[in-house]
């Protein structure tokens, strides 16, 4: 009996209507148009859970829909734009909890949730084959760069204390997922956009928190591509950036596995895939 389980970590973009931009080129990059692409990735990946992130409440109904239109039995916990989509036939679910970051953090100027989207979700599952149990945590950091930051353009938007925020918001998840873990004694997953580098502080946080990157752990393939192309209201690009794993944004960490584990952590890049949302979708298969 294999007790391996495919955990996959997918901001989906919150766009629900095409733009003009598209519109005028004979595009569409409505919610309507792109779950289709979406629910090709779920067919050929096979996760068995999936962390989103820019999941607009439209766009979680369509892709409930139409898992339920090809017989597939994924159901979806509430999270706003952060739920989490699960294998009802192989998991049962038995406990949850959801919770939006604050607007503003004691000692740092700003507003650092601006559309109420950066927030957390949670759930604890029991693998119904093995009884094994796991908590899996899916969550959307703050994205504004700190103006320090030479990574990115003079385009780009920035906030000051933007790395402190992230860094702040890991924290408070952290300390919910242990919580957990302790309720119920098992190993959790952290995943989601968390908008910040492998070397930033948010990051760094948890690592030294005792989590561990699935990229480092993996014992027989770690993806090296960052899963990242521009996919905007203005248009898409149909090519990947080409910039080391550190500099990527999606992130999977594992906290209290067993050795050896992570078997594998991947992004799913098909070319279908560029007009669908600018992250790609990444996952890992582990052994509980």
């Amino acid at each position: 009996m294999s007790n391996s389980i495919r955990l996959m970590t997918h901001n989906i973009w919150n766009n629900d209507e095409n733009c003009s931009e598209w519109e005028a080129k004979g595009q569409d990059c409505s919610a309507q148009a792109r779950v289709g692409g979406l629910l090709r990735v779920y067919h050929e990946t096979l996760p068995d859970v999936i962390g989103c992130q820019e999941a607009s409440a439209l766009m979680a109904d369509l892709l409930k829909t139409g898992f339920e239109g090809e017989g597939v039995k994924y159901t979806l916990i509430w999270g706003r734009f952060t739920p989490i989509i699960y294998r009802a036939d192989k998991f049962e679910l038995i406990d949850s909890e959801f919770g939006a970051y604050p607007e503003n953090i004691d000692g740092y100027e700003g507003c650092f949730n601006d559309v109420g989207s950066k927030s957390w979700n949670l759930g604890v599952f029991r693998v119904k084959e093995s009884g094994k149990v796991f908590v899996f945590a899916t969550t959307h950091l703050w994205w504004k760069k700190n103006p320090s930051d030479k990574l990115f353009s003079a385009g780009s938007a920035f906030q000051e204390f933007s790395d402190e925020a992230r860094e702040y918001q890991i924290g408070l998840l952290t300390e919910k997922i242990e919580k957990y873990r302790a309720m119920y004694n098992c190993p959790a997953i952290m995943v989601g956009d968390m908008n910040t580098d492998y070397n930033s502080k948010a990051i760094r946080s948890a690592l030294a928190h005792g989590f561990r990157h699935a990229h480092d752990i993996a014992t027989e393939y770690a993806e090296e591509s960052i899963g990242y192309h521009n996919c905007f209201p203005w248009g898409f690009e149909t090519e990947y950036f080409d910039t080391p794993f550190e500099t990527a944004i999606d992130h999977i960490l594992v906290i209290g596995e067993k050795g050896g584990a992570v078997k594998r952590f991947e992004r799913y890049s098909p070319d279908y895939y560029f007009p669908i949302s600018d992250h790609s979708p990444a996952y890992i298969d582990i052994e509980l």
